[in-house]
């Protein structure tokens, strides 16, 4: 039986599409077999692995909005062993055709419950908010990665998140753990970076995985190539971080 991990943090630029394009290629890279969800209107999960989701028919938004069968929509990526179901633009209006259905918090569950069977790991891209897609995705998962930039306010808006997740824990899916805080964009040369990391450190402990991912060039330029880090530059820092993450969530899972 497969895991769903969500990666969400509604404030932007933390890294959180590049950490699911990355930690997926990099599982798929351990053998494992890896699904991405991108449940974000921006599509950048998608076109970071070369999809080309202008002539994309099938993706998240068929899946929740018309009821076609997900394993339809899935799509074949550069990296054996790694899928995805493509997100587009259009799933900017889901939230509103989505109001009037029933148990609308839980549409993405029932997407994604048969693909536990298939898949190793599902991850789902979610979208800098915490709308109802974000919610969806909340609720389909087994537990939540958070990435927190190591820049000030990176603490900023956890909280609300953290509230959030609390409240979905309490009404539609008690199941839903903390994976763990990833902390990003790390620079060790920076007086800030090192205190945000022992900041987050202290305030959660053994909630932060161990692994850092530092600011690095070639984890910038991949997705402009449309490949994760890990076929556009393998021996890069960038790489070897998301390699080593992966290492650290599959012993996680191992030992539970």
């Amino acid at each position: 039986m497969g895991k769903i991990i969500a990666l969400a943090n509604q404030k932007g630029g933390v890294g959180k599409t590049t950490t699911t394009i990355n930690l997926a290629a990099s599982l798929a890279f351990l053998k494992q077999k890896v699904l991405i969800v991108d449940a974000d209107p921006q599509a950048n999960a998608s076109s970071g692995l070369g999809i080309d989701v202008r002539k994309t028919e099938l993706g998240i938004y068929q899946c929740l909005l018309d009821k076609i069968d997900p394993k339809t929509a899935v799509c074949k990526t550069q990296v054996d062993g790694l899928y995805i179901i493509p997100s587009h633009i259009d799933l900017v209006g889901a939230e509103l055709e989505m109001i009037n259905m029933e148990n609308r918090d839980k549409v993405l569950r029932e997407v994604l419950r048969p693909l536990k069977e298939v898949y190793d790991y599902v991850l789902i891209d979610c979208s800098p908010s915490l709308g109802l897609i974000t919610v969806n995705s909340l609720t389909a998962a087994d537990s939540v990665i958070i990435p927190v930039q190591c820049e000030y306010f990176a603490l900023e808006g956890i909280s609300k998140l953290l509230n959030t997740i609390k409240i979905i824990k309490s009404k539609l899916n008690p199941e839903l753990e903390i994976e763990g805080f990833l902390l990003t964009m790390f620079d060790a040369r920076l007086r800030l970076a090192n205190q945000v990391y022992q900041d987050i450190k202290k305030h959660f402990e053994t909630m932060v995985f161990n692994t850092v991912i530092q600011r690095n060039v070639k984890l910038s330029e991949a997705p402009s190539y449309g490949q994760p880090v890990l076929l556009y530059d393998p021996e890069s820092k960038g790489s070897q971080n998301h390699v080593d993450l992966a290492r650290e969530l599959i012993k996680k899972n191992k030992v539970k």
